[in-house]
């Protein structure tokens, strides 16, 4: 069983920064973060793979990053320009896909406990 650990979320003024982190206990070929918000259904925002191909939902396009770590098993999302709509818990994914795509929440087999992102205006 594959475990997923995220760090660095919080709670931010409009326009902050944050970098969340996910450890992984094995390596993966696509990793990704997902966030939810009260009252909404989970959400794609970026996903990775092993060729570090890189695919972001265009609401974060432009303000957020997604990178990795692969020596460490680690996944990172910088987050910038944060807006009030950014709130939710953000949750790191992982599958043995090499390919991300298709994004489907239910196609990545392992999940991290999530992590609070809170925006304020």
């Amino acid at each position: 069983q594959v475990q997923l650990v995220e760090s660095g979320g919080g709670s931010v003024q409009a326009g902050g920064s944050l970098k969340l982190s996910c450890v992984a206990s094995a390596s993966m070929g696509c990793m990704g973060w997902f966030r939810q918000a009260p009252g909404k259904e989970r959400e794609r925002v970026a996903t990775i793979n092993i060729r570090t191909t890189t695919a972001y939902t265009d609401s974060v396009k432009g303000r957020f990053t997604i990178s990795k770590d692969s020596v460490n098993n680690t996944v990172f999302l910088q987050m910038n320009d944060l807006k009030p709509e950014d709130t939710a818990m953000y949750y790191c994914a992982a599958d043995s896909r090499t390919t991300c795509y298709p994004y489907y929440s239910y196609l990545f087999s392992y999940w991290g406990q999530g992590t609070q992102v809170t925006v304020s205006s």
